[in-house]
């Protein structure tokens, strides 16, 4: 068994996140590389598919964003580059709610209190799922690579994945990848 996760490993390309999480510098998170993707609309997959309980209770279904762009962010509150960027999400949030572009966090350990915390100590407003089941987390994984955290997607007024940021989401950068999606015409 050894051998044949020595050999599958051998074939592997460089990984920076495999990289990271072998490092066992204790950071209890493995870093986005900071890279930027925005998808043409030609160049985009199927509408993102997943529900998950926000910690209200309430269950949330992709399938009522259709209509509205959506931004999602994997987070959870001892990732010091979540807290960095916490309240450059509620800005943008705040800035472009009246446009209809819906916010939801993805925290994937805490407890509700933990995350509460969070969102109290950083002022965020939008909600956020909980996903410590990691269903959400696996229905996203064709785009959020497992334990890169954060990472912050965009989606069009389809659903589907118009843009990623791995790793901190930069204001100017996130407000471009909002504002193009937004002017995509309408479904």
């Amino acid at each position: 068994m050894a051998s044949a996760a020595l050999l599958l490993t051998g074939c592997a390309a460089p990984d920076s996140l495999a990289a990271q999480a072998r490092a066992g510098d204790n950071k209890n998170y493995i870093a986005g590389d900071g890279s930027v993707s925005e998808f043409a609309p030609g160049e985009r997959s199927a509408p993102v598919e997943m529900k998950g309980p926000l910690y209200d209770g309430t269950v949330v279904n992709s399938a009522d964003w259709r209509g509205r762009v959506t931004v999602l962010n994997v987070w959870y509150a001892a990732c010091a580059p979540c807290r960095t960027e916490a309240p450059t999400l509620e800005t943008l949030y705040q800035e472009n709610k009246n446009d209809g572009v819906l916010f939801y966090g993805i925290n994937l350990r805490d407890t509700a209190a933990t995350a509460a915390a969070f969102e109290r100590t950083f002022g965020t407003t939008y909600p956020s799922f909980n996903d410590a089941d990691g269903a959400i987390l696996l229905a996203l994984a064709d785009y959020v690579p497992p334990r890169a955290v954060p990472t912050t997607l965009v989606l069009d007024r389809q659903g589907r994945v118009s843009a990623r940021v791995l790793g901190l989401a930069e204001k100017g950068t996130l407000k471009a990848l909002i504002s193009s999606a937004l002017k995509e015409p309408a479904l």
